[in-house]
C-alpha cells in the first residue's frame, strides 16, 4: 500500500491551527483508502494546539520557540539561540518522520520547521490566511515551493517570482452544513428569537466581553446570545450573566463552531481571517471589531474587505467605550438593514469558499506528484523509504 507522510506546522491560535486541520482532513480523505497517511503536527506547549492535543486527531510534537516581542526584552535577546535550538530539534523531527511535504500555516512555530525542511531538501508550502502576511510568512516566502493566499490582496507583499496561488481560506467541511434547528437544540435556545453570536477569537476579547456585559440589561426579550468568552474572562462573565444567557450557550471555548454558526442570525467578532472565512461560508452579517494590535493592522485590512461590500459594520476597538454593540445589532434588525447585509455576504465567497481546501490539496498533490497506482517515493525518485 502507498504511504503519504506530511508535517503540519502552525499554531498558537485557532486562526493558524484550524486551517492546518482542515487541510490535513481533506488530504486524508482524498488519498485514502488506497494510501496510508501519516500526519504529524508540530507546535508549542503554549499554543491552542497543545490544549487541544487530546482531540486534535493527529500526533503532536512540540518545540520550544517564541515570537519576537515588540519591545526590547530578554526574550528578544535570547531569540537567536532559541531559534537555532528549535531548528535543530525540527531537523531531528523531520529526519525521523521523513515527510513527503511540510505544510506551514502561520505563526512563529512555523519558521524553524520550514527552515529545517529547506536544509533537508523536503518539499514545503505555506498557507497564509491574512490580507497582511505575518512576519514568518514574509521572511520564508522565497524558500517554499508554493505560497497559498487567503486574500489575493496579500500578493503585494511578495516578489513576483514567488510561487503565489490565491486559494481563499480553508474551513472545516462541516461549517455551513448544520441546520439552524440542530444548533438551537444544542444550546437550548428559543427558535423564535433572534440569535447573536459573540466571538472574540480562540483567546477571547475582554473589551468585547465588557461591552456585551454592559448592554445585557437593555437587550430586548426577543433576542438571545451565544457567547464564547475565552478562558480568561469566562468565570467573571458567567457570574455576571446569570440567567441572562443560557448556560449551554455560554462557554470559554467551543470546538464545534459549526453549531454556533448554524444557530446564529448575526455575529459580533474580531476580524481574524479564519473567522471571516467561516462567517462568509455561513452567510452571516456581522459587526467586526478588528484587534488593534494585530501585525500591520491586518485585521482592519481583513475587515474592510467585508465592510466595503456592505456585509459587515466595522467598529474600532477604541470606540467600544462610547457605543453598545448589542444596541447596534438591534438597530440593524429594526431598521431592516440586516436584509441588505445578508444579501451582500455572498460576495465574500472568493476569500472563503468550501472549495479553498480542495484547491490547496490539489496543489499539494501536484507538487509531490502523487498519482494513482504509484508510491510518492517512486514518483519523486526519492530513495528514502516513506
Amino acid at each position: 500500500m502507498k504511504e503519504l507522510r506530511a508535517i503540519f506546522a502552525g499554531g498558537g491560535t485557532g486562526g493558524h491551527l484550524f486551517p492546518a486541520i482542515a487541510i490535513a482532513n481533506r488530504l486524508k480523505d482524498r488519498v485514502e483508502p488506497d494510501t496510508r497517511t501519516e500526519f504529524l503536527f508540530v507546535g508549542t506547549k503554549r499554543g491552542l494546539e497543545y490544549r487541544m492535543r487530546k482531540r486534535l486527531g493527529y500526533q503532536l510534537e512540540t518545540i520550544n520557540v517564541r515570537g519576537i516581542q515588540r519591545s526590547l526584552t530578554l526574550t528578544n535577546l535570547l531569540f537567536p539561540i532559541v531559534l537555532i535550538g528549535s531548528i535543530i530539534k525540527s531537523i531531528f523531527i523531520l529526519s525521523r518522520f521523513k515527510p513527503d511535504i511540510v505544510i506551514g500555516t502561520g505563526g512563529y512555530v512555523m519558521a524553524p520547521v520550514i527552515l529545517a525542511a529547506v536544509l533537508l531538501g523536503r518539499r514545503r508550502v505555506i498557507q497564509e490566511q491574512n490580507s497582511y502576511p505575518g512576519l514568518a510568512t514574509r521572511k520564508l516566502a522565497g524558500m517554499v515551493d508554493k505560497l497559498f493566499l487567503g486574500f489575493g490582496s496579500a500578493a503585494r507583499y511578495f516578489k513576483k517570482n514567488h510561487n503565489l496561488v490565491e486559494t481563499g481560506n480553508p474551513v472545516k467541511d462541516i461549517i455551513g452544513k448544520v441546520s439552524r434547528q440542530e444548533g438551537i437544540n444544542i444550546f437550548q435556545l428559543d427558535s423564535n428569537k433572534k440569535t447573536i453570536f459573540i466571538l472574540g477569537g480562540s483567546l477571547g476579547a475582554s473589551k468585547i466581553n465588557n461591552n456585551i456585559k454592559n448592554g445585557l440589561e437593555k437587550l430586548p426579550e426577543n433576542y438571545q446570545l451565544i457567547w464564547q468568552t475565552g478562558e480568561r474572562d469566562y468565570k467573571e462573565v458567567a457570574a455576571f450573566a446569570g440567567d441572562k444567557v443560557s448556560g449551554r450557550a455560554l462557554f470559554p471555548f467551543l470546538n464545534r463552531m459549526e453549531l454556533a454558526y448554524a444557530a446564529a442570525d448575526f455575529i459580533i467578532a474580531r476580524a481574524g481571517a479564519l473567522t471571516l472565512a467561516e462567517i462568509a461560508v455561513c452567510k452571516l452579517p456581522a459587526i467586526l471589531i478588528p484587534y488593534p494590535f494585530a501585525t500591520g493592522n491586518h485585521q482592519m485590512i481583513n475587515a474592510r474587505t467585508y465592510s466595503e461590500n456592505g456585509s459587515a459594520v466595522i467598529i474600532e476597538d477604541g470606540q467600544l467605550d462610547a457605543t453598545s454593540l448589542l444596541e447596534q445589532v438591534v438597530g440593524l434588525f429594526e431598521s431592516g438593514q440586516i436584509e441588505k447585509m445578508s444579501e451582500a455576504v455572498s460576495s465574500n465567497s472568493k476569500n472563503s469558499t468550501p472549495s479553498a481546501v480542495d484547491k490547496i490539496v490539489d496543489e499539494i498533490l501536484g507538487l509531490i506528484k502523487y498519482k494513482e497506482g504509484e508510491t510518492v517515493a517512486e514518483h519523486r525518485g526519492d530513495s528514502s523509504k516513506v
